[in-house]
């Protein structure tokens, strides 16, 4: 929702995400275009979700062009999107015309997703859809069988997915991904900590943030990810937001 709701809105230039639209549902759909058109509702429950979901999508816009831009430099033959969810970067980069796009997911979201990628028209060269649970699927079997080449360059891209694993599942997929990759991949990783979702629960409540919240440190489970993920060493990027 938060790249269907900046869309033709945000100053930013690098950024369009003219597929996000398409891949919500009705309900979300509608919800979208009431924000987008206004006016800020006055109760607060509605005035909590309209500014949870305006600055979300402020917050996306940076997360999206920081995530494309790696992309556009791997300029790898394949992309395997680990929780792919309603990316639609099969659908919207050019770049990747050339690239064999293996999205990874639970299989209700991607039946979902299939549903809702048929009224759009495919930029990569291929799209190939893995049905994988990460709690307990088998992703390098499924990967295996989806047609990934462990010999060729991969972009790993794993987005808004970390921070709702716990470690041994973060563990496993990382020696997945360090298996199957060939020279010249790379892994780019976003998600946030959960103190940064309290310090902009503070911000949306209260409309700033008190110095206590703002440098509060997480603790050692929270920070667990950036600890496993920067221990698979300098060829990965990582965008922490």
């Amino acid at each position: 929702m938060a790249r269907a709701i900046a869309h033709g809105r945000t100053p930013v230039a690098a950024f369009s995400d003219p597929t996000a639209m398409a891949l919500l549902s009705a309900e979300q759909r509608a919800e979208v275009e009431q924000i987008r058109q206004g006016p800020r509702p006055k109760g607060w429950r509605a005035r909590f979700r309209y500014e949870h979901l305006t600055r979300e999508s402020q917050m996306m816009v940076a997360r999206t062009v920081a995530i494309d831009a790696d992309l556009r430099n791997a300029a790898a033959p394949q992309v395997v999107i680990l929780g792919a969810g309603l990316d639609g970067r099969a659908w919207r980069m050019r770049e990747l015309a050339t690239s064999l796009v293996f999205e990874v997911d639970h299989p209700d979201t991607q039946r979902q997703k299939l549903q809702r990628v048929a009224s759009l028209t495919r930029e990569a060269r291929d799209v190939r859809f893995v049905p994988v649970d990460f709690r307990g699927g088998d992703l390098a079997h499924a990967l295996e069988a989806a047609g990934h080449d462990p010999h060729l360059p991969t972009a790993w891209l794993w987005e808004g997915v970390v921070m709702y694993l716990d470690r041994d599942q973060i563990e496993t997929t990382l020696r997945i991904v360090e298996d199957r990759s060939a020279p010249g991949s790379r892994l780019i990783v976003a998600y946030h900590q959960p103190a940064l979702m309290l310090l902009l629960l503070a911000v949306i409540v209260f409309g700033r943030a008190d110095s206590h919240c703002a440098h509060a440190a997480p603790d050692a489970e929270a920070a667990s990810p950036l600890r496993v993920l920067y221990a698979l060493g300098p060829r990965s990027s990582r965008h922490r937001m």
